[in-house]
């Protein structure tokens, strides 16, 4: 079977989290995806027992076959982070990672919509049974919301223009797919805008996938659940690739650490960022942050 995802800053994570050596292990790998990071970890720790969430039950099953001889050392769970650790009641995890980026298998393989670059269905849906898709998104919101999304979760200084011209093609048919809503979006933007370090769609593509998943809703409660399941001394790390996740995961790391009785140490007073190596073996690493605390 075929990996297509590079799991970021690799040898900074296992430097960072390690589990104690005397006694059985537990982590929680919270973005499991195609299972790289969770691989290193089984590899590098014999007395570790991994369990790999990923809500996306396609992607679920390359990490499955991939941790094959392992055997019950890796427990896969088809289930959003937060929804995982909202119904965690112990608190035995030595270790928890968050890899908070989009599998390159999704851009890839998925064929869901999520590359502006291919002819493919809208889609975006990393759980395949949510009610709201890509599709939804597109052709049924009204301009001032489709507008807000795309400068809310893409920070994209032209929304007003791309939700206007995105409901003035789709009063002339359903857009369905993602090469159509590129283009639109890529005739939508001045001439001098199409020709910039990125292409133009490029934010408002991650604008609706985060709609469309409720990303940024999630990290939040996930990481304060995850903080409550470790135990005394355990560790959490999150990558993150843009100021929209990295945000709430500085702040919030700051408040917990903070005050009368601190219930977390930050070990990375500044995020730790890619060597310039991995960058250039992977480019897509560039803008990784890893942050990691400590359970007081």
């Amino acid at each position: 079977m075929e990996y297509v995802h590079y799991s970021v800053m690799r040898n900074e994570i296992l430097e960072y989290l390690k589990p104690p050596t005397d006694r059985p292990a537990k982590m929680v790998d919270c973005t499991c995806g195609e299972g790289g990071h969770t691989f290193l970890f089984l590899s590098a720790y014999p007395n570790l027992q991994v369990t790999g969430l990923d809500r996306d039950s396609v992607i679920q099953q390359k990490a499955i076959k991939r941790m094959e001889s392992f055997g019950d050392r890796f427990t896969p769970k088809n289930i959003w982070f937060d929804d995982f650790f909202t119904d965690y009641q112990d608190q035995d995890l030595d270790l928890v990672l968050f890899d908070l980026g989009i599998s390159s298998f999704h851009f890839e393989e998925s064929e869901r919509g999520f590359s502006f670059r291919k002819g493919e269905i809208l889609d975006m849906r990393l759980d395949q049974n949510a009610p709201i898709s890509a599709q939804d998104v597109v052709n049924g919101y009204q301009e001032q919301k489709l507008a807000d999304v795309i400068y809310q979760f893409g920070e994209e200084r032209y929304s007003r223009r791309i939700a206007r011209a995105i409901v003035e093609n789709r009063k002339l048919h359903k857009i369905e797919s993602s090469e159509e809503l590129a283009s639109i979006i890529y005739k939508s933007v001045p001439p001098n805008y199409r020709y910039g370090r990125i292409h133009p769609a490029t934010r408002s593509f991650q604008a609706i996938r985060i709609e469309v998943n409720r990303e940024l809703d999630r990290i939040e409660p996930a990481l304060k659940g995850a903080v409550k399941a470790l135990r005394s001394g355990g560790r959490l790390a999150v990558i993150s690739f843009h100021s929209l996740e990295d945000r709430p995961v500085k702040w919030l790391f700051k408040s917990m650490a903070e005050g009368d009785d601190p219930t977390i140490k930050i070990l990375t007073k500044k995020p730790l960022v890619p060597t310039e190596t991995e960058i250039t073996e992977n480019p897509a690493s560039r803008s990784a942050k890893l942050r990691i605390i400590e359970k007081r």
